[in-house]
């Protein structure tokens, strides 16, 4: 399935001296103690030691004469004149590493009063840090080579904090998409989420957490994806996982039948294998089992149902190539050679049918094609020339269906913010507003009876039909439209093309049946982002702007007074409308909307493609060079073995 166009998509304080003066002072060696001498590198001609130009030795120099004293032993020993207010633990270490022989500061430990002294939090003095005067300090000096090591292991545990917080904020966005594009809110954003099917038809896939779970899944099943294709594949291993486990808050009867969960396990298994974990090869196993049982129920036993979907195309062919290569590649660590060769084999045979001719994509380019996506036709096709231009002009034609179905998205989105939010932060459902505008009641009544009413038909029909409320809410309308009004919760209209609208493809749900609860077969649920093309025709979008700011002139009858909270009438029909009230003040009291991780929703958004068939197209190289290999090591222990 596919995602519908309306879908388908640090700051530190750095530690800084007071504001005071700043001092030369000599430091006096100790004549008890020749291993206090300073070092030669801190000597003056007349064998007194001046501060030196570096910046950390600055820093150390710039106590005054009443400055505290340290005693500092172990790799370094002596005593050390401080500010404890005004030197922080980095400044110490910098100075303990100077006199220790400049040494690397990230190979001097300090440890004081049994506790480790460490450069977090910066900007901590000494003396917060717990030193007093005349403290001992224990000064400790790591090899070159293990202070390398720690500081290679800071970076590590940095790196992963850093990671482990950015999968979070994935996640989290994610969810925040998946729930605002599912339950009918108003938008804040310019686009909208929704599942199609190959033939952009929209399609209703379960319960309403069946589709949030849904739109989730796939949006960081696309995230991944993009990350395997930069060959960042640790990190699409964790967007993988966190796709796996919103993939099992669905219904699993109501995703056998697609290839997306299948597709998921083939990607798991291949970022195993790009990262030679061969420790995870009998989990490996059990993934690619599922994968392949998933394919048969997908697409039918030898694709049969996929190939009468696609018009008896190839398009699945790298899939397969993938698959076969990952259970070869089991098979021969397992130690089950004869499986692994026909595994293998296979895959090469399906490797080489991709390898298309650079004649056929000249004959195509010639004919003003674009050269990759004469490729992926080639593939699929067979190398047909005359299936590829057919193959060719169906998705151009679908590129046109979709640029026409943005905009008139993008006019629907920017119409239910001038209706305003229902009591509960929704839109105005605009299939239901063109119900009772077809039997004859103006839209802007009609929008403002659903709004109150929480877009039930029913009780706004009710209300529409009720002779004294109708008139009341005229008369309100009416009242508000004389005198200036405070637009609530909406926020700011904007003109600008649907930056995002996204689709989910169902390459394989037959395009009659939209509804997936009782389809027979569904191909793959792929979250796609349209904003592209919306943005390459901003033209056409300018006028359709023009003509959606303009609307008709009943919806610019309640466009200033829907997003007011309803007062429902005067003192005659205070009863009757009464429950409105209500409502609207409990909207106005729910929820403030909750902070919005707008960078990261906005990265997922872009990554989503817009194209149905991007998900087959593969580039098999890697897999081509992996299939030789094993080949090669199979043959090599065979004629070991007969020799």
């Amino acid at each position: 399935m596919k995602a519908s166009r309306p879908f388908p998509f640090f700051l530190f304080l750095s530690p800084r001296h007071r504001n005071k003066p700043q001092t030369r002072t000599k430091i006096i060696p100790n004549p008890d103690s020749p291993s206090q001498n300073p070092t030669p590198r801190s000597m003056a001609s007349s064998g007194e030691a001046s501060a030196s130009a570096s910046a950390s030795a600055s820093a150390s120099a710039s106590a005054s004469p009443s400055g505290d004293r340290l005693r500092v032993v172990g790799a370094w020993a002596g005593p050390l004149e401080v500010e404890l207010g005004a030197w922080t633990v980095a400044m110490l270490r910098a100075e303990v590493a100077r006199r220790a022989g400049g040494v690397d500061p990230d190979r001097v430990g300090l440890i004081f009063g049994g506790r480790v002294l460490k450069d977090d939090p910066a900007g901590v003095s000494l003396q917060q840090a717990g030193l007093k005067g005349n403290a001992k300090v224990l000064s400790t000096l790591a090899s070159p080579d293990r202070g390398k090591a720690l500081a290679a292991e800071a970076a590590a545990a940095a790196a992963e904090e850093e990671h482990a917080s950015k999968l979070v904020r994935l996640w989290d966005a994610a969810q925040a998409l998946s729930q605002r594009h599912s339950d009918g809110s108003l938008l804040d954003e310019n686009f909208n989420i929704a599942l199609e099917d190959q033939s952009g038809q929209k399609v209703m896939f379960g319960s309403p957490e069946d589709m949030k779970a849904l739109k989730m899944a796939l949006m960081l099943h696309q995230k991944a994806k993009v990350l395997i294709k930069k060959n960042i594949y640790k990190d699409a291993l964790d967007v993988l996982m966190m796709s796996e486990e919103a993939f099992s808050l669905c219904d699993a009867k109501l995703i056998e039948r697609v290839d997306n969960v299948p597709m998921l396990q083939l990607d798991i298994v291949w970022c195993y294998f790009m990262l030679r974990d061969v420790s995870r090869l009998e989990v490996a196993g059990a993934r690619l089992n599922k994968a392949r049982l998933g394919f048969e129920l997908s697409h039918g036993k030898d694709s049969t149902r996929f190939r009468l979907l696609q018009a008896a195309r190839h398009a699945d062919l790298a899939l397969y190539v993938r698959l076969e290569l990952l259970e070869g590649v089991v098979a021969y660590y397992n130690g089950h050679t004869e499986k692994a060769r026909g595994s293998l084999s296979s895959a090469q045979s399906k490797y080489m049918q991709l390898q298309v001719p650079d004649e056929a994509i000249a004959m195509l380019t010639d004919m003003g094609y674009d050269a990759r996506a004469s490729k992926r036709a080639l593939k699929m096709t067979g190398y047909d020339i005359q299936s590829s231009v057919d193959l060719l002009c169906e998705e151009r034609e679908k590129k046109i269906r979709r640029r026409e179905q943005d905009i008139e998205t993008e006019r629907e989105i920017m119409e239910q913010r001038r209706y305003g939010k229902t009591p509960m932060n929704k839109a105005v459902d605009m299939q239901k507003l063109r119900g009772l505008t077809t039997i004859g009641f103006e839209k802007y009544l009609a929008a403002e009876a659903l709004r109150i009413n929480e877009n039930d038909a029913e009780k706004a029909l009710d209300l529409l039909t009720n002779p004294e409320l109708n008139c009341a809410l005229q008369s309100k309308i009416q009242s508000r439209r004389k005198r200036p009004s405070h637009v609530l919760g909406a926020g700011p209209l904007r003109a600008g093309p649907a930056a995002a609208v996204a689709a989910a493809v169902a390459g394989n749900a037959p395009p009659q049946i939209p509804d997936l609860n009782a389809a027979e077969g569904g191909n793959q649920e792929q979250l796609v982002n349209n904003g592209a093309e919306a943005a390459a025709n901003d033209a056409e979008a300018a006028d359709n702007d023009a003509e959606a700011a303009a609307n008709d002139a009943e919806a610019g009858a309640n466009e200033e007074a829907v997003n007011q909270d309803q007062d429902m009438g005067d003192e005659t029909e205070e009863d009757e409308t009464e429950e409105y009230l209500i409502e609207e003040q409990a909207g106005a009291s729910h929820g403030q909307a909750l902070a919005r991780d707008v960078d990261m929703e906005n990265e997922l958004a872009n990554e989503l493609t817009g194209d149905a068939l991007d998900d087959y197209d593969i580039d098999v190289a890697n897999e081509g060079q992996a299939i030789a290999e094993y080949l090669s090591l199979l043959e090599s222990a065979a004629a070991a073995a007969s020799s």
